[in-house]
């Protein structure tokens, strides 16, 4: 299967071991440093309790719920997203569509402090970010609830795998893929503040600055010397820390946005393909094609038949 932006964002539905019940049916995966849940529903319900111990990374792998934190707005919780839950925060929990024959269920990692405290000082003595006065750490509520990016997906179906094995090295494995998930979600939140929100911090992160140029000279020829110029750092650093804090490269992300935009305009029913290469950035056409078709299984003349069909 060819890589795709949108690569499945949910980890594969799993089989459960066990049904105790109809709400919230619990599989429970203990190893060194974390619990491995999954949770199942086969009947519509509304504000189930719930709580984690320790800081917990869930991820929705089918169907669908309706969230209740404390303090924050309730909203939907869909396949291919994820949500950071605090140490014994208190969920409540709405399941709106579930039934038997269409469960929803849902995957939580419970983290032991220990564990991410080690990740964390690791990351920032060893590797720090961009601005010493953001240094690596789990965001609080504002960037809790994520779309989950491949390499986040990819990392947690390693978890969930390894930690459904019978090898005698599975805590030595899980645990190496438990900072490596650590990382991912690092920098899906840094995506998310950075590339999505980078207008609340172009005067104190350098990358915001970068993801903000980029985003207005998408149709221009965008160059490592222009932006690490930009970044005030040499290209080697660069293309080093930024691909060390948001998981891809400059021209990785680059890519994907120039993609998104031509997405964008493919939706206009007067916009030829060739058009759209050239606004979008592109500037070959086969090459624009080629690209498109591997990341989106589908080719751009595909792809505007069936959004303006």
């Amino acid at each position: 299967m060819p890589t795709r932006v949108h690569l499945p964002t949910a980890v594969a539905p799993l089989a459960l071991e066990r049904l105790h019940s109809l709400v919230e049916n619990r599989t429970v995966y203990n190893l060194a440093g974390f619990e491995l849940n999954v949770f199942e529903t086969h009947r519509t319900a509304h504000r189930v309790p719930l709580r984690l111990e320790g800081l917990a990374l869930t991820t929705m792998l089918r169907g669908k719920k309706v969230m209740h934190l404390p303090g924050r707005e309730a909203f939907d919780y869909l396949p291919g997203e994820s949500v950071v839950v605090d140490k014994d925060e208190l969920m409540e929990i709405d399941f709106p569509e579930a039934c038997l024959c269409q469960p929803t269920q849902c995957l939580a990692v419970a983290i032991a402090p220990d564990t991410i405290r080690h990740t964390v000082d690791l990351l920032n003595e060893r590797y720090p970010k961009a601005e010493p006065h953001q240094p690596w750490a789990i965001e609080g509520p504002e960037y809790a609830h994520l779309t989950n990016t491949p390499e986040l997906t990819d990392t947690l179906g390693r978890l969930v795998a390894v930690s459904r094995t019978s090898d005698i090295n599975k805590d030595v494995l899980a645990g190496f893929t438990l900072q490596e998930l650590l990382v991912r979600l690092m920098q899906t939140q840094a995506r998310q503040l950075i590339f999505h929100d980078y207008a609340r911090h172009l005067t104190t992160h350098r990358f915001a600055a970068v993801v903000g140029y980029i985003k207005d000279h998408l149709a221009e020829n965008l160059t490592i010397d222009k932006l690490s110029a930009l970044a005030c750092m040499s290209k080697a650093t660069f293309f080093r820390v930024f691909k060390r804090e948001f998981g891809i490269t400059p021209v990785e992300y680059i890519i994907r946005e120039r993609l998104g935009e031509a997405k964008r305009l493919l939706r206009h029913p007067l916009a030829s393909v060739a058009e759209v290469c050239l606004r979008a950035g592109f500037n070959n056409l086969s090459y624009f094609q080629a690209l498109f078709k591997k990341y989106e299984g589908v080719t751009p003349g595909a792809y505007k038949k069936q959004m303006v069909a």
